[in-house]
């Protein structure tokens, strides 16, 4: 298929495909398309999910991905209209019910000391999408702050066994959120912020979004495999597509993961659903070892902005 057909494969899948292909491929913010999102497909089973007492799964984090915590990521990944009333309710539910003593969400009444660097970073990216107050976010962006590791990075580790090293995972989870609470226009601690996001995006392009910055040699081989939904895991097509979404400028340290993404491509320009993450699931968006809208729309974008960014840079 050559890109036109491609494009018209990834506007027969769901309304939320639709949208973002219109808007991050083809230029056209289609509003009326990002209203129905919640209204049919996608969004619709998720949002069928929710309990009258405004949680998805059991509670906040549990069962895992049918929580409200994961439930909340993937329809905010969908890009709805930011303002729908049910999401808010559930938002503000955690907010006033789940603190932790460090200003950050905790995972249970067990964790009420210290929250998770990773949920807190997920957490405000959603809640900074459906617009949460800003106020109600400082704590929660107090808690990251302090949670910078000396090489610039995060890791979730520090709130609970110790971590003398940032992870990729814990990093990429928490720039999302930083970016996202930039993004909707919020000014709190914003050079502090600035400073946080420049940081932990140079840790990502020391190590050229796989490798050891010691040895060079691959960090973990799960991080070249394409899935959907991420959830707290961390794989090199959702790091390109943070610095997309960022609009960050070409760095030839992006060059090896480029070159990965590249060669997964099939034959016919689409990519696959390389692998997904175990565990119970409201419903299947996606079978893994088939191709995927959600995985050809990402490396689309990521592939187009850097290579308009690279020639515009000629």
């Amino acid at each position: 298929m050559d890109k036109n057909q491609i494009i018209k494969w990834l506007l027969k899948g769901d309304v939320s495909i639709q949208y973002q292909v219109y808007r991050d491929l083809l230029g056209t913010d289609r509003k009326d398309l990002q209203d129905k999102i919640l209204n049919e497909g996608w969004g619709k089973q998720f949002l069928s999910e929710r309990n009258p007492n405004g949680h998805w799964g059991d509670r906040f984090y549990q069962p895992k991905w049918i929580s409200t915590h994961y439930t909340l990521l993937d329809l905010r990944n969908l890009y709805p209209n930011p303002n729908n009333p049910l999401i808010k309710e559930s938002i503000e539910q955690v907010l006033n019910t789940s603190k932790a003593e460090d200003g950050g969400i905790q995972l249970g009444p067990s964790t009420s000391k210290h929250s998770d660097v990773c949920v807190n970073g997920m957490f405000l990216n959603y809640a900074s999408y459906f617009k949460t107050p800003e106020h109600e976010l400082h704590s929660i962006i107090d808690s990251l702050l302090k949670e910078i590791m000396p090489d610039g990075g995060f890791n979730c580790r520090t709130t609970r066994s110790g971590a003398r090293h940032s992870s990729l995972h814990s990093t990429i989870s928490v720039i999302e959120g930083l970016l996202e609470f930039q993004n909707t226009g919020f000014i709190y601690r914003k050079d502090d912020i600035l400073g946080a996001i420049k940081s932990a995006e140079e840790f990502i392009l020391i190590h050229k979004f796989f490798l050891s910055d010691r040895t060079g040699k691959i960090i973990n081989k799960d991080f070249l495999k394409l899935t959907y939904p991420s959830r707290w895991k961390y794989d090199i097509l959702r790091a390109l597509n943070y610095f997309q979404k960022a609009a960050r400028k070409w760095d030839d340290r992006m060059n090896d993961a480029i070159t990965v993404i590249l060669k997964k491509q099939n034959k016919d320009g689409t990519w696959n659903m390389q692998a997904a993450h175990s565990g119970k699931v409201h419903f299947i968006m996606e079978q893994a070892g088939k191709p995927s809208r959600w995985n050809t729309l990402r490396a689309m974008r990521v592939l187009q902005h850097f290579e308009r960014n690279k020639n515009n840079s000629k």
